[in-house]
């Protein structure tokens, strides 16, 4: 059952489904509480009347991406206001739960796409997407989670070459065709008072505390935190032979940590990294290679990775990424009930090996949308100067949102209160 439900080709195209979508439409209510524990999903009426002229014609929709419930948030923002979106998906995905799933998110509107493998197939689907009069792409810029509501990390550029090649295919036919971008930011925010919430979040940390055998003594909640998080760095050090630093150089140390379980998740796959490439860079291309293996399609790559290092190399990754996310200015700059929790997630992961999702509502903010073709003329005369603007418009305009995001959630406890000995030294060029 599962090798015929598995598919083998290296890329699922879209097959819109009109009873699927009507199915998904009355059961995601549903599907978003019980597997993904999102209790409802927020959107101002004013806006959905405000942008209701956009279920006409062809869009780029543009959203941050913190974790894995964007694309059926970009779903739910769809059939509110009375269309369809397409969606790029990793092709592991397509063969999550025997291909059971694939099946579906195809039929909704989804297309693979192979990271790192310049997935022809893939770009030009999207492309016929937007080229199309009515044609309407989810995307993310950020190209991979970020793992932090709170922020932004690097934009890639090819979210926005894909809107470009779009537009010039489809003035080809129409020199009057155009093509909106809209940016939505998705807020989660934690279900629950605070009293409940901090009691919730003392708990779950009191259990990590006990299985790595930490007394919390009388340390407040967020300098319990900060030693957990100091623990797991402690053993990451010792696992990789990384001297260890003074405790001040906590970012320091962090940031020698994350390069040092990327490297060996590097050296597990059999691949070469560029010594002085950044964090994400490295693991991006890592997250490439990890696909490759997993979906069998390692050849389109340029490099072949090694499939015995697969498990290996995978737990390398979850380290780094959580050292990715572990910054403690973060913390403790704002300590809301939400970033306790995006660090729970990754604490439980790497001591637990799963996490538990706690319950919240996902809420939509959107910027006015603005046209790709105004900046049409500047990308046709120098095409990596244009690519830049227009990707420059997109950050501003998420930036934007994501202020306004932040104040959505108040700290749980006092800022900063992490006791006069924790000092953060200046974070280290990535």
């Amino acid at each position: 059952m599962v090798e015929l439900l598995q598919s083998k080709e290296t890329f699922i195209p879209p097959r819109l489904d009109v009873p699927a979508l009507w199915a998904i439409d009355a059961i995601l209510p549903v599907l978003c509480k019980t597997a993904l524990n999102i209790e409802s999903i927020e959107i101002d009426p004013e806006d959905i009347k405000a942008l209701r002229h956009l279920r006409q014609g062809r869009l780029l929709y543009m959203s941050n991406h913190p974790s894995t419930v964007e694309p059926p948030v970009a779903f739910a923002v769809a059939s509110r206001l009375g269309t369809r979106f397409h969606f790029m998906a990793s092709r592991v995905v397509f063969n999550w739960y025997a291909g059971l799933l694939g099946q579906i998110i195809r039929r909704v509107g989804a297309f693979s796409v192979l990271p790192g493998a310049g997935d022809r197939d893939s770009i030009r689907t999207a492309r016929s997407i937007l080229a199309a009069p009515d044609g309407k792409l989810a995307i993310y810029p950020e190209g991979m989670m970020s793992g932090e509501n709170d922020n932004l990390i690097n934009f890639m550029p090819g979210a926005i070459q894909l809107g470009f090649w779009g537009l010039e295919d489809a003035r080809k036919k129409d020199p009057s065709a155009r093509l909106p971008v809209l940016c939505a930011f998705v807020k989660y925010i934690a279900n629950g008072k605070p009293e409940t919430l901090d009691r919730e979040i003392t708990e779950s940390i009191g259990r990590l505390e006990k299985k790595l055998r930490i007394d919390p003594g009388e340390k407040n909640l967020l300098r319990r935190f900060l030693t957990v998080g100091r623990v797991l760095l402690e053993n990451a050090e010792r696992d990789y032979r990384i001297p260890p630093g003074a405790e001040h150089d906590y970012e320091y140390r962090v940031g020698r940590a994350r390069h040092a379980a990327l490297d060996a998740a590097a050296r597990a796959l059999d691949l070469e990294l560029p010594l002085r490439a950044d964090a994400l860079s490295k693991i991006r291309e890592l997250f490439a290679a990890v696909e490759a293996v997993e979906t069998g399609f390692g050849g389109s790559l340029k490099y072949k990775p090694n499939p015995a290092g697969l498990q290996a190399a995978k737990r390398h990754i979850d380290r780094a990424y959580t050292f990715l996310i572990l910054r403690p200015a973060y913390l403790l700059e704002r300590p809301t009930a939400e970033r306790f929790i995006e660090w729970l997630l990754r604490f439980e992961t790497v001591v637990f090996g799963e996490a538990q999702l706690r319950p919240r509502k996902a809420r939509v903010l959107f910027a006015r949308p603005f046209y790709l073709d105004d900046y049409l003329n500047d990308y046709q005369t120098d095409r990596k100067a244009g690519l830049e603007k227009a990707l420059g418009r997109v950050r501003s305009e998420l930036e934007a949102l994501l202020a306004r995001g932040i104040e959505m959630t108040a700290p749980l406890v006092k800022p900063q209160d992490a006791g006069s000995d924790f000092k953060i030294s200046p974070p280290p060029v990535p």
